[in-house]
């Protein structure tokens, strides 16, 4: 027989709208009865009825994360933190794909609306406004993107290529490529917007090339190009295409950082693993995951509130793929 809330609230001696705040908002209630009512709730292995809980308050108890590339293991690891942190507080996460696909994008949102409470869309790649079009509809928070309806979660990415194209020029390079992302990446805007201003300022010769996919192979079809320019320095959309530049250097007999300094971002845990261990510039990604659930129950509560934007620091490690200038 299916254990019930009346159940819970016998074993743990409260009443059962205690132990029905206790499971919504534990915050809200005396420590004294969170743990007795917790207790109660691991020895009689109770779960909450979510159907029925959205009977009652209009609700699914469900989140839904959509994300561009799940192979990609910055993806991996906002999502990971996002749905411990929903499961941490009694949310469900329904998880989609677009495959880089800005059409599939936003199918998915509509297909999607009437099952979730809202959405955390990572790195939309859909256009300003075709996401305006949500707006009102659905709660929504953009993790690495920015808009003027929705509250974000971003990296503060013109600080972090600040850090790294610094570094660079401390070591007497002069001529630096940007390997670019996807055109419809706003984290890539904002990437290039902080990189053309700190060149402009060092005086250092910026070579824009790409765009590419976001990936190992994306990294791979523009090695060529990249040494083609003649730069001494390389920075790269994400440490993918930084560890596909690499694997081509390689392949090439180009010494880094002896030919060429590499420079990646995001921090993900292959780019300490490769030799040489790969520069990046890297960000908290379990933190924007969290943040990132925090804002959307946050709006969700409270939906007509003015819109927050969390911006999350970048931080430069260096490694063995930057070294000196190679002599002209």
């Amino acid at each position: 027989m299916a254990v019930t809330i009346k159940d819970v609230a016998r074993l743990a001696g409260v009443s059962a709208s205690s132990v029905c705040r206790t499971l919504a908002d534990p915050g809200a209630v005396l420590p004294g009865t969170r743990e007795q009512v917790e207790k109660a709730v691991r020895e009689l292995g109770y779960y909450p009825n979510r159907a029925a809980r959205g009977l009652s308050t209009g609700r699914t108890g469900n989140l839904g994360v959509v994300l561009p590339d799940l192979a990609n293991p910055f993806f991996a690891s906002v999502v990971k933190a996002a749905q411990t942190q929903a499961r941490r507080l009694d949310y469900a996460v329904f998880l989609s794909d677009i495959d880089e696909d800005p059409a599939v994008e936003t199918l998915l949102i509509r297909a999607l609306a009437k099952q979730v409470d809202g959405f955390l869309l990572c790195s939309p790649r859909s256009s300003d406004d075709e996401l305006r079009a949500f707006a009102g509809h659905t709660p929504i928070v953009l993790l690495n993107r920015r808009i003027g309806p929705f509250p974000s979660v971003t990296v503060d990415a013109a600080d972090g290529m600040r850090q790294a194209l610094t570094h660079l020029h401390a070591l007497g390079h002069r001529r630096v490529a940007y390997v670019a992302g996807p055109r419809s990446s706003w984290s890539n805007r904002e990437r290039l917007r902080g990189l053309r201003a700190v060149a402009g300022t060092l005086g250092v010769d910026l070579v824009e090339v790409g765009n590419v996919p976001p990936t190992v192979e994306g990294g791979v079809s523009i090695a060529d190009v990249v040494l083609a320019s003649t730069v001494t320095a390389v920075l790269a959309y994400n440490d993918l295409t930084a560890l596909g530049l690499l694997n081509r250097f390689h392949a090439r007999s180009v010494a880094v950082p002896g030919d060429i300094s590499v420079i990646g971002f995001d921090g993900i845990l292959l780019s300490a693993l490769v030799s040489p261990a790969l520069t990046t510039i890297a960000v908290e990604m379990d933190r924007i995951g969290r943040v990132g659930v925090d804002l959307l129950l946050e709006t969700m509560t409270d939906p007509g509130r003015t819109p927050i934007r969390r911006v999350l620091p970048a931080q430069l490690i260096v490694r063995a793929s930057t070294g000196p200038a190679r002599p002209s």
